[in-house]
């Protein structure tokens, strides 16, 4: 299997939305996104999959001995042989990389955020910076898109830990900032016997509405001149707004389920808000 049968194999199996956007995307410009979510699933399933954590440290440690092998071209993992041919396409930044491998060190390091000061900051790591990698695929011609490309990606992060709430607690994570939880009154015990109150409909409200707030943003922030090239990306803003209203619609049913969108659902949007862009 080439490198990039092995990225894309990785993201098709994840069954990510992402693969919805990408099938716009011309050869090349797949094949560097492909490689950019094939290592953000490698690290990510390090954390998710490994129970020890000295394991967990040590992998991640690895993976950052192989970005300085990257860096000085001599990469040896097949998601890091895809990723050097994207960087000499795209000038993707090594540190940036290096940067979600914190984010993900965040992971083994805590399990609870107190305010949403420090979630933004494990936010900007595992998914802001990844929106920054997409924007220099994409392509852009004004600077400012950077900034849309960061914001975009921290309304899919708050997005999917809305999605995630249960499967997260199973983990034995909560992203939900310990000061909201407390002033709507919900409890720990509550979210592990997935207790829908009127308290956690309303905390979850206030949640999505914080998500709601980003995609706003993040669009208010793509210069015109840059809206056809980052059409992928607005792809995805559709599909994350469209679960979104979807999970709200269903009262909040995120304790003990997931919600998906179909895939002919997620084709239509994709289609409808590529050719209107």
């Amino acid at each position: 299997m080439s490198p990039d049968d092995y990225c894309a194999d990785k993201l098709r199996r994840s069954g990510s939305s992402f693969t919805t956007a990408f099938r716009f995307l011309g050869p090349q410009r797949r094949q560097a996104l492909n490689a950019v979510y094939a290592f953000c699933r490698e690290v990510d399933d390090v954390v998710d999959e490994c129970r020890e954590a000295a394991v967990a440290h040590a992998k991640l440690d690895w993976w950052r001995g192989e970005l300085a092998a990257l860096e000085a071209g001599r990469p040896t993992h097949p998601v890091t042989q895809a990723l050097a041919v994207a960087r000499r396409r795209y000038a993707l930044p090594v540190e940036l990389f290096a940067e979600i491998i914190d984010g993900m060190q965040m992971d083994l390091e805590q399990n609870r955020y107190a305010r949403f000061a420090q979630l933004r900051l494990y936010c900007h790591r595992v998914a802001g910076v990844v929106g920054w990698l997409s924007a220099e695929i994409f392509g852009y011609r004004d600077r400012r898109t950077r900034q849309y490309a960061h914001t975009l990606g921290l309304a899919f992060q708050l997005t999917n830990i809305i999605r995630d709430v249960g499967e997260d607690l199973r983990r034995g994570r909560i992203y939900l900032p310990q000061d909201e939880l407390a002033r709507f009154g919900v409890t720990e015990e509550e979210l592990r016997t997935a207790r829908y109150t009127p308290a956690f409909r309303d905390l979850m409200r206030f949640q999505a509405q914080r998500a709601r707030e980003h995609f706003v943003r993040a669009l208010s922030l793509l210069p015109d001149c840059d809206r056809k090239a980052q059409r992928p990306g607005l792809v995805m803003a559709a599909i994350y707004r469209d679960l979104l209203d979807q999970i709200e619609a269903d009262g909040f049913l995120v304790l003990d389920r997931r919600t998906h969108l179909t895939p002919p659902r997620k084709l239509w949007l994709a289609v409808k808000t590529w050719f209107a862009a």
